[in-house]
């Protein structure tokens, strides 16, 4: 902030107004920390870069002056100094084709988004809101300035902030704003993929994620299609209609209070801020509902076989949104465990070994510390998803402490032959065959025949080379 005042005091001086915009304005009234202190002033671009540096304060240009944007650096910290401009957009979803400099405050806050994003702030402290940015703080309310449609309109990425404002903020979204979205959605399909899944991911990260997630797909914006553009063709990417059919969708009341779009936004809202856990949450029952695994049993409704289903959905959907393979499988293998998960916290004679053993074998893991985290990630989501099942009685204590236990195991478990405790008796025993022969004491560890102890893997191989070989 001092640094930020600094930067307003010489441009003052030099005869120009500048204030703190945006984001700091509205966390110093919310009593948080900003994070970062953007900038406006009257000054144009090239007058901005001779003041700073006059007082010996560093810019650069490389946000484009074009954009009428400079950056200064003081004390290792960025700042981006904009002059006020308005702007008019065409054809490009996101992107003004029009920028022209503007001579007040009231013109370059009029072109931005959200009222609470709206407030300016001088080197004193007075904040300057002509939009009415306080009293929608006060009142927990996202609203856009001026006309909703038309700022959604002009820039439709606006409609992923205005879900991830939501859930930031911890705010309610006006009537008039969430009637206006449907009739910009014909903007979303000129949006490119990686910034619709970056507000995606920066959503999926905040503290209210529950009520974004639900502006998100009860305005159907989640059933829209962005674009990709790959070899020089656009293709449509959409972006999660799997969701949709979740809300409303009933579930056995013996074990959930909610239908299975509001459960599965409890299950989210119990994890924690990282994106494994949070999409693992979300993905759980994607497939619940589905034709092939939606049934009436003996009067109940079942849905037996959804979380493999369910897996599949998600390697088809994390995949089309383009993220990492590693990732992908991560989530995937979260939703297809997590059913199995809750049968063995619920039964003790169940082999947790056994299953160790069958995922060591699997090739998901590159090695046991890999695996281990797996197991910790999965019974997150599933003491989430008991949790999000709404029931007083509820309690995570088995689901947590089976994690645990499936954590444990897992060091013990090899997945490579790197993780074989073996010595150098092992290396000298086995010769010029010494990767066949590791090979094979990692089968027999894994298979739970021998430990994974010097003395047991030594002998095994001994007894193995000493085996007469069969004709």
């Amino acid at each position: 902030m001092e640094q930020a005042n600094r930067i307003l005091t010489v441009l003052e001086e030099a005869g120009y107004e500048a204030y703190i915009i945006g984001g700091a304005v509205r966390d110093i009234l919310m009593h948080q920390k900003p994070h970062d202190f953007d900038i406006v002033t009257s000054a144009r671009p090239d007058t901005v870069i001779e003041v700073l540096r006059g007082q010996d304060i560093q810019t650069t240009d490389l946000v484009g002056k074009s954009f009428g944007v400079v950056v200064a650096t003081l004390e290792g910290k960025q700042y981006e100094i904009a002059t006020y401009r308005t702007e008019r957009y065409g054809a490009d979803s996101h992107r003004p084709e029009e920028i022209a400099y503007a001579d007040t405050l009231e013109e370059d806050v009029l072109r931005r988004d959200f009222t609470v994003n709206g407030m300016a702030m001088n080197r004193f402290g007075e904040v300057i809101d002509l939009v009415g940015g306080r009293r929608d703080i006060k009142h927990k309310t996202l609203r856009t300035i001026g006309n909703a449609q038309q700022r959604f309109e002009e820039d439709a990425l606006r409609l992923f902030r205005a879900c991830r404002f939501v859930a930031k903020l911890d705010f309610l979204p006006t009537e008039d704003l969430l009637e206006a979205m449907p009739k910009a959605f014909h903007r979303v399909p000129g949006l490119s993929l990686e910034r619709v899944r970056s507000e995606l991911d920066r959503l999926m990260l905040e503290p209210a994620v529950a009520k974004g997630l639900d502006v998100l797909v009860q305005s159907r914006l989640a059933e829209c299609s962005c674009r990709v553009v790959e070899n020089g063709v656009a293709r449509e990417v959409p972006i999660l209609p799997e969701l949709y059919h979740l809300v409303n969708l009933p579930q056995e009341k013996d074990f959930h209070e909610f239908d299975g779009w509001y459960h599965t936004l409890a299950v989210v809202s119990h994890t924690e801020p990282d994106l494994t856990l949070r999409w693992g949450a979300l993905l759980h029952d994607v497939a619940k509902g589905m034709p092939t695994v939606r049934a009436v049993v003996n009067g109940r409704l079942t849905d037996r076989g959804h979380d493999t289903l369910g897996a599949e959905m998600t390697e088809t959907l994390l995949t089309r949104l383009g993220y990492p393979k590693s990732f992908v499988r991560r989530v995937a293998w979260i939703v297809k465990n997590h059913m199995r998960f809750h049968y063995f916290v619920q039964n003790g004679e169940a082999n947790e070994k056994k299953w160790i053993r069958k995922e060591a074998r699997s090739g998901e893991f590159r090695d046991s510390q890999i695996m281990r985290i797996a197991w910790e990630q999965l019974s997150k989501v599933c003491a989430a998803d008991v949790l999000g099942c709404g029931k007083p009685y509820a309690s995570t204590d088995g689901t947590l402490a089976f994690g645990e236990c499936m954590a444990d195991l897992s060091l013990e478990m090899p997945i490579h032959t790197k993780d074989l405790n073996y010595d150098e008796r092992v290396i000298k025993l086995a010769g010029k065959k010494v990767g066949e022969g590791l090979q094979y004491l990692l089968g027999q560890v894994q298979n739970g025949v021998i430990p994974n102890e010097p003395d047991a893997l030594y002998d095994a191989l001994d007894h193995k080379l000493r085996r007469p070989v069969e004709k």
